[in-house]
C-alpha cells in the first residue's frame, strides 16, 4: 500500500515556499512509486498550479470554500489578518480531513500554528513533520507553544546547517529531532531552456547585465540596491541592472529610478515565469534581502553560472557563499558596502571569478530535487 503524504502550505503570495513545496512533492513522485502525494488547497491558493500538479500526478484536495481572492495580501497587517482568517475557517475542516484521510505524514510549511494547535488538542495517527525556514520570532507565549508542540512533532527539517545550529541553541527543540534537508530548488530540465531574450527586451547590447529577482517588498530592500548601483554607475558605466518581480513597492521603486534619471540604466521588468532565460544573459546576481533563507534565486543563479553578490542576512547566504570566500557578502543598509562589493568584483581576474563560480555551482547541486529526495526519503522511513 502506498504511503499517503500530505503537504500543508497555504501561501497568500507567490513566495519561494510554493516552489519548495511543489518541487518536494515532485521529487517524491518522480523517484518513488510508493508515495501518494497530496497538497491541501486551503482556500484556493493552489488553483493556479493545478496543471503542474496534474502533470506530475500530485493530488490537490480542497479543504474549504475558495476565498483566496478576497484575502488581504499586502503589508504586515494584511498578511497577519489573512493568516488569522485561514486559522479560523480551516480549524474544523482540517481536523475532519486528517481524521478521515489519515495520511501517514503531513509536512507543514507556513501558518503552522493551526496544525500544531490541532496536534496539541487531539490524537492523530498521522506523523507531523515541520519545516522551519527561518529563525522564529519568539516571545514567552510562543516559547511555551513551541516547547509543547516539539514533543509531539515527528521531526523538524531546516534548509541550512546554520539554521539547524541556531534552533538547537534555543533549547526548545529536541536536537535529535532536527535534520538538515536542503530545499528542492533545481530542476535540470528548466536549466536547458534558453530563449534569446535580449532583442525582445530591447536592452542595450553593449552593456553588461546585473540582475536580481524577487517580490518588490521591503524585505528585498531594492531601494538600497538602486541607490548603491546609482553610485557605482558614477565610476563604472558598463553595467545595467534588471529587476524581475511584482509587489507593493513597485511605484516607490519606479519613482526612485525616475528621480535619479536611471530609466535607461535600471529596468523593472515585472514577474517572469522562467528567470533562467534572464540569468543566462546576465553576469552578476545580487541578493539584497534584509532576511532570507539560502535564497532560491542565488542557487539558481549559481547553476546558471552567474557571479553571486549577497547581503549577509541571517540563515542562508553566508553558508552558501562559504563565508564570503566564494562570491561576495556585504552588510545591508551600510553606506557604500554594496558599492564597494561591486568595485571589488571589477578588480577580480578571470581565474578568481571562474573558481568562485565552479565552487558555487557545486554548492548549488546540493539543492537539486534528486538530492532533496535522497535525504527526505530516508527521513520519511523513520
Amino acid at each position: 500500500m502506498k504511503k499517503k503524504i500530505f503537504y500543508w502550505s497555504p501561501c497568500i503570495n507567490p513566495v519561494g515556499t510554493i516552489k519548495s513545496t511543489i518541487n518536494s512533492a515532485i521529487s517524491l513522485k518522480k523517484f518513488n512509486n510508493n508515495y501518494d502525494v497530496t497538497i491541501i488547497n486551503v482556500c484556493g491558493e493552489w488553483d493556479n498550479y493545478q496543471k503542474t500538479l496534474n502533470d506530475n500526478s500530485i493530488n490537490l484536495i480542497n479543504l474549504n470554500f475558495k476565498y483566496f481572492n478576497f484575502l488581504p495580501k499586502r503589508g504586515f497587517l494584511g498578511s497577519r489578518l489573512s493568516y488569522m482568517i485561514i486559522f479560523i475557517l480551516s480549524f474544523f475542516p482540517l481536523l475532519l480531513l486528517l481524521k478521515k484521510k489519515q495520511p501517514n505524514k503531513i509536512i507543514l510549511h507556513l501558518i503552522t500554528s493551526l496544525p500544531l494547535t490541532l496536534l496539541n488538542l487531539f490524537q492523530f495517527k498521522t506523523d507531523f513533520i515541520l519545516r522551519i525556514s527561518g529563525y522564529p520570532k519568539l516571545n514567552i507565549v510562543r516559547k511555551i507553544f513551541w516547547k509543547i508542540s516539539s514533543k509531539k512533532i515527528k521531526f523538524i527539517t531546516c534548509p541550512t546547517l546554520d539554521l539547524k545550529k541556531d534552533l538547537n541553541n534555543l533549547s526548545i527543540f529536541n536536537s535529535q529531532n532536527l535534520y538538515f534537508l536542503p530545499d528542492a530548488i533545481i530542476k535540470i530540465e528548466n536549466l536547458k531552456k534558453n530563449k534569446r531574450i535580449s532583442a525582445d527586451l530591447q536592452l542595450p547590447k553593449d552593456k553588461r547585465i546585473i540582475m536580481t529577482a524577487g517580490r518588490l517588498t521591503k524585505q528585498k530592500n531594492y531601494s538600497y540596491l538602486i541607490k548603491e548601483f546609482s553610485n557605482f554607475l558614477k565610476i563604472n558605466n558598463e553595467f545595467i541592472l534588471i529587476i524581475l518581480g511584482e509587489g507593493e513597492e513597485k511605484n516607490k521603486l519606479n519613482k526612485l529610478i525616475e528621480d535619479q534619471n536611471l530609466k535607461e540604466k535600471i529596468f523593472l521588468l515585472g514577474f517572469k515565469k522562467n528567470v533562467f532565460d534572464y540569468m543566462k544573459k546576465s553576469e552578476i546576481f545580487i541578493l539584497s534581502s534584509l532576511w532570507e533563507e539560502v535564497g532560491f534565486v542565488i542557487v539558481e543563479a549559481a547553476m546558471c553560472n552567474l557571479y553571486v553578490i549577497s547581503s549577509d542576512c541571517p540563515n542562508g547566504p553566508r553558508e552558501f557563499l562559504n563565508n564570503g570566500k566564494n562570491g561576495i557578502l556585504f552588510r545591508n543598509n551600510h553606506d557604500k558596502d554594496l558599492f564597494d562589493s561591486l568595485k571589488r568584483y571589477c578588480t577580480y581576474d578571470e581565474k578568481k571569478i571562474f573558481t568562485d563560480k565552479v565552487i558555487l555551482k557545486k554548492n548549488a547541486n546540493k539543492y537539486s530535487i534528486f538530492k532533496h529526495y535522497l535525504t527526505f526519503n530516508k527521513l520519511l522511513q523513520m
